[in-house]
């Protein structure tokens, strides 16, 4: 598989073994794994849902080339309209799925760019806090120490 199109005739097999042996488990087992539990793991949650959108893609690309196939089949020398239209409707279908294949592709990436702040953003939303961010509450001054005063506002003097 390039970076850029993929070469691969089987892109949905190449990737289904990546996140197989990523996970180590069959597809089915991890569907049935993220089913029961779809918060457990977020990773495993967004890559059973983009490789569900890939099967879906490939499918429509399949029968995408099947009807071009058969169109020019009976095709004399020249191509008409209708066909022609099958061809964009098969190029528009590998753009679907080369585009749900790339997403598979960087969710299984733990070092594709912005896996590393993405992971670190899940990690601090999960982090269980101690208190708040800041003090909420005034800083408590021994006796007779007065409070300090506020400090003028921009734009007008002090007094």
């Amino acid at each position: 598989m390039s970076d850029g199109i993929f070469e691969s005739e089987d892109v949905v097999g190449v990737l289904t073994e990546r996140i197989e042996a990523r996970f180590g488990m069959d597809m089915d087992q991890l569907r049935a794994a993220v089913a029961a539990a779809p918060t457990a793991h977020p990773d495993a949650t967004d890559v059973v849902r983009w490789h569900g959108l890939l099967v879906e893609a490939q499918s429509v690309l399949d029968r995408a080339e099947d009807d071009l196939l058969g169109a020019l089949e009976t095709q004399p020398s020249e191509v008409d309209d209708p066909t022609m239209d099958l061809a964009h409707r098969v190029n528009a279908a590998v753009t679907t799925r080369d585009g749900r294949a790339m997403v598979v592709k960087w969710f299984l990436d733990p070092d594709a760019p912005g896996r590393k702040d993405l992971a670190a953003e899940r990690l601090a939303r999960l982090r269980a806090r101690t208190g708040p961010a800041v003090q909420t509450s005034a800083a408590h001054r021994p006796p007779g120490v007065p409070a300090p005063a506020a400090a003028p506002r921009a734009g007008r003097p002090a007094r």
